[in-house]
């Protein structure tokens, strides 16, 4: 006669923080529909009343959706409803980011590996998207570069400035806020390999390449010509670094 199956170890059920479930709650509250953006929430004291639970739950929820980008909290006053943008939650990781790269084996590789494979995509599709006026505003920061040679923080501001144009020709806000991050992201972990000199000339000439290919609606030149300035940028700071060029 077989045997009846052996029942399995039931899983244990978890105790949840109680400031999780009031952030739960609040998130329902705000996918709802039930306050919109621009709504307050209702003061500390009456969402105790109506969760049953004490100050500190509910602090710990507020702050959960100020970090997401759900709320934002001023002193004194009730928090308001916010709705989040791509842009606002990049910068909200972009510290946490930056931390876990410096603290990675290999986290300056990492980062422009990811970089490289980002943005030659991206120009592939700024050939492809961009419009005459898109392309005007890139020819603008093309200029602006030129102008600051020789002034070391304001030539990275507009190399900066040149790649988020790129970005925004896209027309996507998440591209746009993911460039954005990458530059933050390249710029605190390793501002002085950025602002490295010498290189001027040579990151102009690239820069024509690149927008010379997307004002021709070239996708494939933009990439080769992205990709190349990427990797020469690559080269030029494994050999700042005292490693062997790649």
């Amino acid at each position: 006669m077989p045997h009846p199956p052996t029942p399995q170890a039931a899983e244990p059920v978890l105790r949840r923080k109680l400031s999780h479930e009031v952030f739960d709650r609040l998130v329902r509250s705000i996918q709802s529909g039930e306050v919109a953006p621009g709504d307050r929430l209702p003061s500390e004291r009456e969402l105790m009343q109506r969760y049953g639970v004490g100050r500190p739950a509910i602090r710990e929820a507020m702050q959960s959706l100020q970090q997401m980008g759900l709320i934002q909290i001023a002193h004194g006053e009730r928090a308001r409803v916010t709705l989040p943008t791509a842009d606002a939650i990049i910068d909200q990781v972009s510290g946490a980011m930056v931390q876990l790269l410096g603290r990675a084996p290999g986290g300056l590789d990492q980062l422009k590996d990811a970089r490289l494979l980002f943005e030659t995509g991206l120009a592939q599709v700024a050939a492809q998207r961009a419009t005459p006026e898109g392309v005007a505003a890139l020819r603008a920061a093309q200029a602006a570069c030129a102008q600051a040679q020789g002034d070391t923080p304001r030539f990275v501001a507009a190399d900066m400035a040149f790649h988020r144009q790129i970005a925004a020709l896209s027309g996507n806000m998440l591209i746009r806020a993911l460039s954005q991050g990458m530059l933050d992201w390249m710029t605190q972990f390793r501002g002085d390999l950025v602002t490295a000199r010498g290189a001027e000339q040579l990151t102009l000439a690239e820069h024509a390449r690149i927008a010379d290919a997307i004002a021709a609606r070239d996708p494939a030149g933009a990439a080769v010509a992205m990709g190349e300035h990427l990797t020469r940028a690559n080269g030029l700071y494994s050999a700042l670094m005292g490693a062997v060029p790649a």
